[in-house]
């Protein structure tokens, strides 16, 4: 672990999930348009300023990544945001360091990068199913932190996120796709077998949470009980993360450019400014 970029204090997973603020589903709405509309502005100064940010997402099965990536993505522009759901590596991949494939997905300037599962994928499911040695998975939380300490020194904002539920909640999920035929490509097997090893998973979650929490790439825990809180937390939390020290004002216009409208389109400078 990188003790330079450390953070004092770290987030752990408890079983303690407060009652969601929305008790009708047109204050949610409402506060996820606020939100929506907010991160689009952040959006267009990044792209301005040509910034770029790496977002994360890690959480159980059904945790609802997918619900949250859903409504962060709805109303931004298409071309400055690209989501990457990180699969098992492939056999070229797998003959690689294992943050290879990640190297190149890194975001672009004035672009927004989001990965659905992540890098951590070494310390949790290939360290629970053995497909990392241990002395592969321990080292890798420090590999990690130095990824993401280059990432950060070159100018990339990282925002962590883990998406945490119960394991009642969970399952009410899986079973609610089970007995929904457009939600049933949602459970794989490999979800049951997560599921079943789920104190193993806690254990490795609550390291990683230590181990990676850092000044320049903390984490934070969504409680995700509660989807349409859990949605709105999660953007909430982004935007502010985003803005912290960028100017999200929009740009002036370019002197020539308004004595150019004014002359060609008949409109007052004044109007302009």
């Amino acid at each position: 672990m990188d003790k330079r970029a450390s953070s004092p204090t770290f987030p752990q997973l408890t079983d303690v999930f407060p009652p969601s603020r929305f008790d009708q589903k047109d204050q949610y709405k409402d506060a996820l348009k606020q939100c929506q509309q907010a991160l689009f502005h952040v959006q267009q100064a990044y792209y301005h300023q040509n910034r770029r940010a790496l977002i994360v997402f890690e959480g159980w099965d059904a945790g609802g990544k997918g619900g949250a990536i859903r409504r962060l993505t709805e109303r931004l522009d298409p071309r400055g945001v690209t989501v990457y759901p990180i699969a098992a590596p492939s056999h070229e991949e797998q003959s690689k360091h294992f943050l290879y494939r990640f190297w190149r997905k890194i975001p672009s300037p004035g672009t927004f990068a989001i990965f659905d599962r992540s890098h951590y994928g070494r310390v949790l499911v290939e360290r629970i199913d053995n497909l990392a040695t241990q002395k592969e998975w321990q080292r890798a939380y420090q590999e990690i932190n130095e990824f993401e300490r280059t990432l950060t020194d070159d100018g990339v904002r990282i925002i962590k996120i883990f998406m945490h539920i119960s394991k009642e909640e969970q399952r009410r999920r899986f079973e609610e796709r089970l007995h929904n035929p457009y939600k049933r490509w949602k459970l794989a097997k490999e979800d049951l077998h997560n599921r079943a090893k789920r104190r193993e998973y806690m254990t490795a979650i609550n390291d990683m949470l230590h181990n990676t929490h850092t000044a320049i790439a903390p984490w934070k825990v969504i409680e995700g009980e509660h989807k349409w809180q859990a949605r709105v937390d999660t953007l909430e939390y982004i935007t502010s993360m985003l803005s912290e020290g960028v100017e999200i004002a929009p740009p002036p216009l370019d002197e020539s450019l308004i004595k150019m409208a004014a002359s060609q389109l008949d409109i007052d400078e004044g109007a302009i400014r």
